[in-house]
């Protein structure tokens, strides 16, 4: 569930500025979840793609647009890996990079996580005693370490007293998006090629260097440029998010425990449910959460400034789904 603290503020910033179902995001995440814990057995992670989310987010583009860019994305890292292509760029990128990018992933995320903390210093201040005191207490006795379960039921917990339990409402068949020339080009240019080098280097040949680090297994860089793959060409044209593995998320797994698949089959069933919860209650601010408005103003502005088409800001979005505001 080391996920989560990515996965939640991201999808939310992006349901809320674009004309996108978090409900189909959220079941796509949930069953890769599934499927890559059965098929690695390790805890390999499940995340947006950063770069794409942060471009989303601050040009509010649209469904088609998105769609176009993980159809794309899929289409390249699925090739990339069946033709044996992360083997030729693992050798020539030397590991001192990867580690680079290992180091400053990590500060990006201590920076997001104090936004995080000064936003609600109450909360925060609780949550930490909760994971001081579980590692405290599993150093020294011999306590295993569910701070993470106790901070998330500690969220849901609050979330159900603040804004009571949701209905349930299943989710419709999705509608197959089909790009047109225009959002093909536009995804490939604005999302595709700046998104291709980060997932390359930190969901291939980082999360892969790091599976050695901590778990003494080695992973084949192709057969995660193959799962990235496939993991896009079968969520982004029904209404997901384009997804890929990630350093950041395995880091966080394993600190929390995560030893084996059945995290990621755990963080999945957990997840499951959530894609079919009501709407939040009308008036909730629908502002993107303080990760995801980071994420965008870490963008370039020429991002941000990129064209006059159309597009929906944040105070235009509907309100997102009650079930992200409970994290």
């Amino acid at each position: 569930m080391g996920d989560y603290g990515t996965l939640i503020p991201i999808v939310l910033g992006v349901a809320i500025v674009s004309h996108v179902h978090i409900g189909y995001i959220l079941l796509s995440f949930s069953l890769w979840y599934i499927i890559t814990g059965l098929y690695y057995r390790l805890p390999v992670p499940v995340e947006p793609m950063k770069v794409v989310a942060a471009i989303v987010i601050a040009e509010g583009m649209m469904p088609a647009e998105i769609a176009a860019s993980g159809i794309l994305l899929g289409l390249f890292f699925l090739l990339l890996g069946l033709f044996g292509g992360m083997r030729v760029i693992e050798r020539v990128v030397p590991h001192d990079v990867i580690r680079g990018i290992q180091l400053g992933l990590a500060l990006i995320l201590f920076k997001t996580s104090l936004g995080f903390m000064l936003d609600d210093y109450l909360l925060a201040a609780i949550a930490i005693a909760i994971i001081v005191f579980f590692f405290i207490a599993a150093r020294f006795r011999t306590i295993p370490d569910l701070s993470a379960l106790v901070v998330l039921a500690f969220g849901i917990g609050m979330g159900l007293l603040h804004h009571g339990c949701p209905s349930i409402v299943l989710l419709s068949p999705p509608q197959i998006i089909i790009p047109d020339l225009n959002s093909l080009w536009t995804g490939l240019w604005s999302l595709t090629v700046p998104q291709i080098p980060l997932t390359i280097t930190n969901a291939i040949l980082a999360t892969a260097l790091l599976m050695q680090d901590l778990l003494k297994r080695d992973i084949d860089t192709n057969k995660l440029s193959i799962t990235i793959g496939l993991m896009n060409l079968t969520s982004a044209p029904f209404g997901g998010f384009p997804l890929c593995h990630g350093v950041g998320g395995l880091a966080a797994q394993y600190r929390f425990g995560a030893r084996t698949g059945g995290s990621n089959i755990i963080s999945g069933l957990i997840l499951l449910p959530w894609h079919s919860s009501s709407p939040i209650p009308h008036g909730f601010p629908s502002s993107p959460s303080a990760s995801s408005a980071r994420s965008s103003s870490s963008s370039p502005s020429s991002w941000a400034d990129r064209g006059s088409r159309q597009r929906t800001t944040p105070s235009q979005a509907p309100s997102p789904p009650w079930r992200c505001c409970l994290i």
